[in-house]
């Protein structure tokens, strides 16, 4: 089997998610895992896909024939180390400001991890007066870094920012 790792991004409509899922369906592809989101009026989502290869060429035709949608595909590989690497699901909160997504990909990457999935979005805050910024983040470990010392240099950027470690 193939690993393709499609990224969509078109108008958002109802049906559009049925009618991705039908084609991958309808040319014996496998829809493995996905993360899907409606941003400002436009679907955006990464999906991976398994197909034996004989299928692999009309499914890939079938994607891009679906109207109003921007398919880009690219061949998956399977990464044989990713079961030696600790993961670590962090819940990050804090006061929402310009540049946060930056310093805290910044941190992240001096300490040697990898952030393999981001989730954020801003909140209304008024008793606050600011935005609130919540994201959750899994973040792969290379052998030999301790958890605490991402966690205690994440927390470290500003005395707002609160970091908690969820489990697997």
């Amino acid at each position: 089997m193939k690993q393709l790792v499609l990224t969509l991004i078109g108008k958002d409509r109802p049906g559009l998610v049925e009618q991705i899922s039908a084609t991958i369906l309808q040319q014996h592809g496998n829809w493995a895992t996905s993360n899907l989101s409606h941003l400002a009026g436009q679907f955006a989502g990464i999906v991976l896909v398994e197909v034996a290869e004989e299928h692999l060429q009309s499914l890939q035709d079938a994607l891009h024939e679906i109207p109003e949608l921007e398919v880009r595909i690219e061949h998956g590989e399977q990464d044989q180390n990713e079961v030696k690497i600790e993961k670590l699901n962090l819940v990050i909160t804090g006061n929402d400001r310009p540049g946060i997504i930056q310093e805290l990909s910044s941190v992240i990457r001096h300490k040697g991890a990898n952030i393999t999935h981001l989730n954020s979005r801003q909140q209304s805050a008024p008793n606050w007066g600011v935005p609130i910024f919540s994201a959750f983040a899994t973040v792969s470990l290379p052998p030999g870094t301790h958890k605490e010392n991402v966690v205690d240099a994440l927390e470290a950027i500003t005395s707002d920012l609160i970091v908690d470690i969820e489990p697997d």
